[in-house]
């Protein structure tokens, strides 16, 4: 099982307060109440947490958190993950 979510769930209940109920794979940055500067620090807590640097056209206000999941799965199995195209 992938520790990916869980990273994320984690990142996003304590650091940004959001509700862990509201925390599911068709959420998007934007849904959760997300602006642009709280998805860049997003953006930089899960680079030191996971490694992966994550860019504006990989993570914005409607990336979604499965899309999310995915691409750091990805890149973390050295895949060459597919951008999140707006």
């Amino acid at each position: 099982m992938s520790t990916i979510h869980p990273r994320i769930t984690d990142v996003l209940s304590r650091t940004f307060k959001v509700p862990v109920a509201e925390i599911l794979p068709e959420s998007t940055m934007d849904s959760l109440d997300m602006d642009s500067l709280a998805v860049a620090e997003f953006a930089v807590v899960l680079r030191e947490t996971t490694g992966v640097e994550l860019d504006s056209a990989t993570l914005h206000r409607q990336t979604t958190l499965a899309a999310l999941t995915e691409f750091l799965h990805a890149s973390a199995d050295g895949g060459a993950p597919v951008s999140n195209a707006r």
